[in-house]
């Protein structure tokens, strides 16, 4: 009886099956979605997208709002960097990446903010949220506010470190508004993201995207993320002489697999975008604080602690009920003000006494047959009500607090004597020169752009201390170029700037005035 054995291709192809089966096909449908990004960084044009709007896990994305918050709070000075942070036991049981900082440790804001930027510390970040709000709850609120400001309309936040929570979601496309506003609203912070090592306090740390910003050319940022739920995320932003281009990818099946699909949409957007484009840059979001709730009323309280009251829309009732006088300021004169109030009130009566009898005649007397043109004249008063009007000013002018007179020793210091002799008239001057003969200028050469220009003046400048020091750099434009041009000199100093510049063979003519 013969036996057959199964042939080693067989075989082999039995088990590649195998694995496609059971690993391959499996490992796929547990994939996190993709989605990209890639817009102009200088415009805000969008060169490319797929599932831009597609709400899912960011990850350690996250933390590029934890920075942009304490940015602004640096900025506004509700901390500082060498603010001392005490670490709490929330932060320091934080998952990893994390920095490994204890509970009740104190470390500098700064070394927080390098270990969340670089290293993207779970516990760093936690730490940051805390000291700026006194707790993550708060924080995540404050989170949420700054990206409805910033446009990020289909993103929520409930933490500060990016792992995975429910209904901590955003998009390709908010991300990407993030780095961009990252890149110039807190222009002073970007080079963070660019580090390859930093200094974190405790340690030295590595940044999660070294390998990204040392292979591709002109990488100089932004965010890297990963969790299972959102599988390897980045967002990143790359300059190539006057082009900035910023990418963002959710659901990279590896960091490798990342960073290569990155590389390709950044070529993508390189090769799309403009070679020269105006710097549109988005507009910097007011802080907008959370309001504080107002204290109730007992009324509101019994009601909303009624049964059946939720839901129901509960009015607070703040109308002013009373307003307090401001106290009579120390060693003011009681009775002066007594007398000027019982003196406003008699006034009172008094006119509406004569208002009264004015009103009366006026009804009293009969209208006249015909029309006539006659000048308008005051209503009379009665003779009684004059002389009681009279009588009250003179009680109140009578009752009003007179200064006491200056002591006649007194003498005020700066005051001068009046002089008997008339003072001598003064010339009058038709113009003045401030320019001390400084007409005249050098030129160092016409080039075509203001910048050339501007960049010869400073090296002439420096390189020819001794005679152009003091003396105006100024780039004047002609249809033929930009004339780099030395203004404010005398002419003897124009000239001896010019002999010593051509003895430098550097070309040089004098500029005379007008």
């Amino acid at each position: 009886m013969k036996v057959r054995r199964m042939q080693p291709a067989r075989f082999g192809l039995f088990i590649i099956a195998a694995i496609w089966l059971f690993v391959i096909v499996p490992m796929s449908a547990l994939a996190a979605p993709y989605a990209a990004y890639v817009i102009d960084a200088r415009t805000g044009e969008v060169l490319h997208a797929r599932n831009a709007d597609t709400r899912l896990h960011p990850a350690s994305l996250t933390k590029m709002m934890t920075l942009y918050i304490a940015f602004q709070a640096i900025e506004r000075g509700e901390i500082s960097l060498d603010t001392k942070v005490t670490i709490s036991q929330n932060s320091a049981s934080e998952q990893p990446s994390k920095l490994g900082l204890r509970s009740g440790q104190k470390i500098a804001l700064r070394y927080l903010v390098r270990a969340a930027a670089v290293k993207s510390a779970n516990d760093a970040a936690t730490a940051i949220g805390e000291a700026i709000e006194g707790s993550e709850a708060k924080f995540a609120r404050r989170m949420n506010r700054t990206a409805k400001q910033l446009g990020m309309t289909r993103t929520t936040f409930k933490n500060a470190h990016g792992l995975t929570e429910d209904g901590h979601l955003s998009t390709a496309h908010d991300m990407t508004v993030m780095g961009r506003h990252l890149l110039y609203d807190f222009p002073q912070y970007y080079n963070l993201f660019s580090r390859i090592t930093a200094d974190a306090g405790v340690r030295q740390v590595s940044h999660t995207n070294r390998r990204f910003l040392s292979s591709y050319k002109g990488a100089d940022g932004i965010k890297t993320g990963y969790t299972r739920a959102a599988g390897f995320n980045l967002t990143a932003s790359a300059e190539r002489g006057n082009e900035r281009i910023i990418v963002t990818v959710f659901g990279g099946a590896s960091t490798s697999a990342r960073n290569a699909k990155v590389a390709e949409l950044m070529d993508l957007g390189f090769r799309r975008a403009p070679s020269s484009a105006p710097v549109r840059k988005p507009a910097v979001p007011d802080y907008i604080a959370q309001a504080d709730p107002e204290p109730a009323t007992q009324q509101t309280a019994s009601a909303a602690s009624a049964p059946g009251a939720k839901g129901k829309t509960i009015r607070l009732i703040r109308a002013v009920k009373e307003s307090k006088r401001p106290k009579i300021r120390p060693g003011s004169d009681e009775a002066v003000l007594a007398a000027v109030a019982e003196a406003s009130d008699a006034m009172s009566d008094v006119l509406s006494s004569a208002i009264d009898a004015a009103v009366a005649q006026a009804n009293a007397t009969p209208a006249p047959e015909a029309p006539k043109v006659a000048s308008a004249a005051p209503v009379p008063i009665k003779p009684a009500a004059a002389e009681a009007v009279e009588q009250v000013i003179l009680a109140v002018a009578n009752t009003s607090a007179r200064p006491t007179l200056r002591p006649k020793g007194l003498v005020v210091i700066g005051a001068q004597p009046k002089s008997e002799k008339q003072a001598a008239p003064q010339e009058v001057v038709t113009r003045v020169s401030t320019s001390g003969g400084r007409h005249w200028g050098v030129n160092v050469g016409r080039f075509g752009s203001r910048y050339a220009a501007e960049k010869v003046l400073i090296k002439t400048a420096l390189a020819e201390m001794a005679t152009l020091d003091g003396s105006l750099r100024k780039v004047v434009q002609k249809p033929q170029g930009f004339d780099a041009n030395f203004l404010g000199m005398t002419r003897e100093t124009a000239d001896l700037a010019c002999r010593r510049l051509k003895a430098r063979n550097v070309s040089c003519f004098m500029i005379g005035p007008g």
